[in-house]
């Protein structure tokens, strides 16, 4: 039995890297995210958000491997009503090419935005405590953590067009 990660025919070394790559630039503010969890000063519906984001952030970023895995492809044989047959072509890259999107804009775009206003993504006001009101070793910390996922929607946008320009070929 073959690795979930393990690619299909076609996949090069480059794009194999470019999914674990994808995998690589979320885990850091996964990491960073966690300690909060087991501050003393927050409830306990707030540390299971933060251990769920942290959590859900690494499974989305998982699915990259979709893109290049038989997976992605032919669904797996325990699905039930799919099992064994062909993944269309366009169920996968639609949903990838607008999180491809989505995140590009989140991260390039959104997120520097609000924090030169001072706000969350939400719109809520920064707390007096934030990394980057912070400065020093914290600050650079959460920009070394955070600073990655810059690149979680361009990787996605590669392997998504590898994708169906492989599929297409098909």
């Amino acid at each position: 039995m073959r690795a979930a990660h393990q690619p299909v025919a076609g996949v090069s070394r480059r794009l194999q890297r470019t999914a674990y790559a994808v995998m690589l630039v979320v885990l850091p503010s996964s990491l960073w995210r966690l300690p909060a969890a087991f501050d003393r000063g927050i409830g306990i519906g707030e540390r299971l958000y933060i251990v769920f984001l942290s959590v859900l952030s690494e499974a989305l970023a998982f699915t990259a491997f979709g893109l290049i895995a038989r997976w992605g492809e032919v669904f797996p044989r325990r699905l039930p009503l799919v099992g064994g047959r062909r993944v269309p072509t366009m169920a996968a890259v639609v949903p990838a090419a607008i999180g491809a999107a989505l995140l590009t804009f989140l991260w390039t775009l959104l997120a520097p935005i609000t924090q030169i206003m001072g706000t969350t993504l939400r719109g809520d006001a920064l707390p007096d405590d934030f990394p980057s009101e912070v400065g020093g070793w914290e600050e650079a910390w959460f920009l070394f953590c955070y600073t990655p996922l810059v690149l979680w929607g361009p990787l996605l946008a590669v392997l998504t067009v590898a994708y169906w320009k492989r599929r297409r070929a098909q």
